[in-house]
């Protein structure tokens, strides 16, 4: 499988031209926020980053610098902040965007997605949020039951378009780091790769609903008045038996008139009803075939004036200006942690930081797997302990009760 993905990513439009866009690595601490913008879209609901490698990381210096990266650092907020670039446009050339992210716990409601967009001004981007528009959208999302790999593309005109198959969710490992790369081919095709495994690697028109259909129904076409569009109809020849009973209540043969009745103050007496107990429902004649149905209507299909045409058909893939690219997220628990954030059409760059991600990776999970091992080990042991003390314990109130006895 991994093999598979390598030879589909490989396929890439990249060669002596090839050029890195954009490449964050949060290799300067708090210096970032030189070249990050935070916004301030909602207010005091915004959350903080800060600069942190997370609970688990290399023992060594090296290790843990490599690890530090832009981390939400407050519950129940949003968060938001971008980073400009050079604009350009990916027309002709396959576009790669790559990067890494881990959660420190579960976050329960909330994203670890990306957003890259068209280039804003200085005033947008502080107020950078939700309704901002953006070119791709693409990282973990999940809240409650669901869950996803979020990848979207605006088709133009507000229209942020969604696959129409949802990808997996793949962002389970508290404490590791997750790495994901998505391939944008000049045939309009689309790979995704998380942790170095594909997860999808087919065409854009046919899972994303990027054009108007070719064709739609005919608004000038209607219904023949005697167009028969009932596929069942009663039997003419079925017939209620005669024996069938359909009263539901019957006067009670039982009741009888109260002795202190009195017809000038009570009224007529009548007696009650009870349920029929030969009541058989009501009846319905059986269904038959309509000899007269002729299926069900619809209307004839025309060309549909508003498609985009097969010119639009063949660039789904090219966007003519990128810009920015941002952090957008809302989290019930804070501790998404970014890192190693790449823009490219050059693959060997972001096998480069893939191979990067690989070692803190492995890092990650033994520096967890060594704290589990600790963790455990000291709970066993001061579960030992504690069941010592309650021996000690017993064995003192035995003793004052020998010298009880004693006594």
């Amino acid at each position: 499988m991994k093999k598979a993905a390598a030879l589909a990513l490989a396929t890439g439009a990249v060669g002596a031209n090839a050029k890195v866009y954009f490449e964050e690595k949060f290799a300067d601490g708090e210096k970032y926020s030189d070249r990050w913008t935070m916004s301030t879209w909602k207010d005091e609901q915004m959350g903080k980053f800060t600069i942190s490698t997370g609970k688990y990381s290399g023992e060594s210096d090296e290790a843990k610098k490599s690890a530090e990266g832009l981390m939400t650092s407050e519950d129940h907020r949003f968060y938001g902040a971008t980073a400009s670039f050079d604009k350009f446009s990916n027309e002709g050339k396959d576009l790669i965007i790559q990067y890494q992210v881990k959660y420190e716990e579960e976050i329960g409601c909330g994203g670890g997605y990306i957003k890259i967009g068209p280039t804003q001004d200085k005033e947008a981007l502080e107020k950078f949020g939700d309704p901002t528009p953006y070119n791709i959208m693409f990282g973990p999302d999940k809240c409650g039951y669901q869950s996803r790999t979020h990848l979207i593309f605006n088709a133009g005109e507000g229209k942020n378009i969604l696959k129409t198959q949802d990808l997996p969710y793949k962002q389970d490992k508290v404490g590791v780091s997750t790495l994901y790369r998505m391939l944008l081919r000049t045939n309009n095709t689309v790979a995704v790769e998380v942790d170095g495994e594909s997860i999808f690697d087919g065409e854009i028109e046919k899972e994303w609903k990027m054009l108007s259909a070719k064709t739609i129904p005919d608004p000038e076409d209607k219904k023949p008045e005697d167009w028969v569009d009932e596929a069942m109809i009663d039997d003419p020849e079925d017939s209620k038996p005669e024996d069938w009973v359909d009263e539901e209540e019957v006067v009670d043969p039982e009741a009888t008139k109260p002795d202190d009745w009195d017809t000038e103050e009570d009224g007529e007496w009548e007696a009650p009803k009870i349920k029929n107990p030969k009541f058989k429902g009501a009846w319905k004649a059986k269904k038959i075939d309509n000899p007269a149905y002729k299926g069900v209507w619809a209307p004839k299909n025309i060309a549909n004036p508003e498609y985009e045409g097969e010119e639009r058909a063949s660039s789904l893939y090219k966007f003519e200006d990128f810009g920015f690219i941002g952090i957008d997220l809302w989290q019930v628990k804070s501790g998404a942690l970014f890192d190693n954030i790449l823009i490219t059409d050059e693959l060997e760059k972001a096998d480069e930081l893939k191979a990067e991600w690989k070692k803190q990776n492995e890092a990650e999970v033994e520096a967890k797997e060594a704290f589990m091992k600790t963790s455990t080990t000291t709970t066993t042991t001061t579960a030992a302990s504690s069941k010592d003390d309650d021996d000690i314990d017993i064995d003192a109130d035995d003793d004052k009760d020998d010298d009880k006895d004693d006594l």
